[in-house]
């Protein structure tokens, strides 16, 4: 079966060599260029591309099964995998997206039956009331089966589908990399793929990567436009030196900038089906995947993970696609709304609670407890962690959590509240980054 991908990025890149390997003909269609011959790589277009990522095992589980050769390249690149501190599970790969993606992209190059071509992926073409390829800068690129893979932003579905669901999440982050001197390890981390710290009005994390380079952020609310002056060096320095958690990790004793301040904007929650409003497929032989179907707040580093499980839920019905795709396309949806659909939604209900008590409002306790508030319960009651561990891995979906919601909840009522860790409160930090901001922008030193 012929297939065009628009897109690629990690969803179309993996599907392609997949498919490839499952006897297809697989084009992969992208305007990036790929990585210039001096090794740099802006992928433009893809604002998350150079910030911080985390690689769940679900990432490693899709490599693993698909093309063990690519992680094995990854490692080699200097990726690491993650395991608990007791070795009984393993958790993901320590990793940026750039070496993630520059080694998945080698490997579908080099993969016979895909083609990379450079272009603008303009339209889906039509012949006799089915999608037959796509049309990319006035050329046609016939196919039998097209997937999008495009990205949230992606047009081609535009106008065929049920309206999104979701939208801006109220939340927005600014992050920069650094790289340890030698000798030295990564700063304190309460489990192996990231540290963080909440606190009223901001929260702050790290992740470490491949090869001694790190990534720290801190988060915001969206329209908290003093906090927003972070994005300026000073300012943002000033305030990884201030929060104790960004202190540890960037201390210049420990490890030095490697690149600028990046601001992150504002992030997305949404969710798109495969079905238009009356519930039918709408245009068969075109099958949305990865963030045209659903994009989560990356905080919690879910959004690859997803995109992945879907690929490897595509494959599973590949051969149902090329047969027979209208069934199978409605199969992947009911599917994707069962196992995609309920991180979307438990996205959306903990960004909400989290705007809410940024703004200074208590834990809602005449409504069922968002997840991030039962997990942190855990804190007063570790009992709950035998619940919330699977979770924790996406080994378990939200709905799991309530089982133990109710001891949550109780937990709360007693008038236990999450600690919080020392550091500066978000009128502090505000003032400290405004006094930073305003310095550099007067020229002092």
């Amino acid at each position: 079966m012929r297939t065009v991908i628009a897109g690629a990025g990690p969803t179309g890149l993996f599907a392609a060599i997949a498919l490839a390997r499952r006897g297809h003909a697989v084009t992969v269609v992208d305007r990036d260029p790929g990585p210039r011959p001096d090794g740099t790589w802006e992928r433009a277009g893809v604002m998350q591309f150079h910030h911080p990522h985390g690689f769940r095992n679900q990432v490693v589980d899709a490599l693993a099964a698909e093309m063990p050769e690519v992680l094995d390249a990854l490692v080699a690149a200097g990726a690491e995998r993650v395991t608990l501190p007791d070795r009984s599970m393993a958790t993901g790969l320590r990793c940026r997206r750039t070496v993630f993606e520059r080694v998945l992209r080698a490997a579908a190059r080099a993969e016979p039956g895909v083609a990379l071509q450079r272009g603008h992926a303009q339209e889906v073409l039509r012949h006799r009331g089915r999608a037959a390829g796509l049309r990319v800068d006035g050329r046609r690129v016939e196919a039998d089966l097209v997937l999008d893979a495009s990205g949230r932003s992606g047009r081609l579905g535009r106008g065929l589908r049920e309206r999104p669901q979701g939208g801006d999440c109220g939340v927005a982050y600014v992050s920069r990399e650094y790289r340890l001197r030698p000798g030295v390890e990564f700063g304190p981390m309460e489990n192996p793929s990231a540290a963080g710290a909440l606190y009223p009005g901001y929260g702050a994390l790290a992740f470490p990567h491949d090869n001694g380079v790190f990534s720290v952020l801190v988060l915001r609310s969206g329209d908290d436009r003093e906090l927003a002056l972070l994005r300026d060096r000073r300012a943002f320095e000033a305030a990884a030196a201030a929060i104790p958690l960004l202190a540890a990790w960037t201390d210049p004793g420990r490890a030095e900038p490697v690149g600028p301040v990046l601001p992150g904007g504002r992030l997305h929650n949404t969710w798109s089906g495969q079905l238009d409003a009356d519930g039918e497929v709408p245009l068969t032989g075109l099958v949305f995947v990865g963030d045209t179907v659903c994009t989560t707040n990356p905080a919690a580093g879910r959004g690859i993970a997803l995109a992945l499980v879907q690929a490897r839920r595509l494959l599973a019905l590949s051969g149902d696609l090329a047969a027979d795709p209208e069934p199978a396309t409605r199969a992947f949806d009911a599917w994707c709304v069962e196992a995609v659909k309920p991180w979307f939604d438990d996205h959306v209900e903990v960004d909400a609670a989290l705007r809410a008590r940024w703004a200074g409002a208590d834990v809602d306790l005449g409504a069922r407890l968002p997840s991030d508030l039962v997990w942190a319960a855990a804190e007063a009651d570790p009992s709950l962690m035998r619940v919330i561990g699977p979770y924790a891995v996406m080994q378990a979906l939200p709905s799991s959590l309530h089982e133990v919601e109710p001891r949550a909840r109780e937990v709360y009522a007693s008038g236990w509240r999450p600690p919080v860790p020392a550091g500066p409160t978000r009128d502090e930090l505000a003032a400290l980054v405004t006094r930073a901001a305003e310095r550099a922008g007067n020229g002092a030193g």
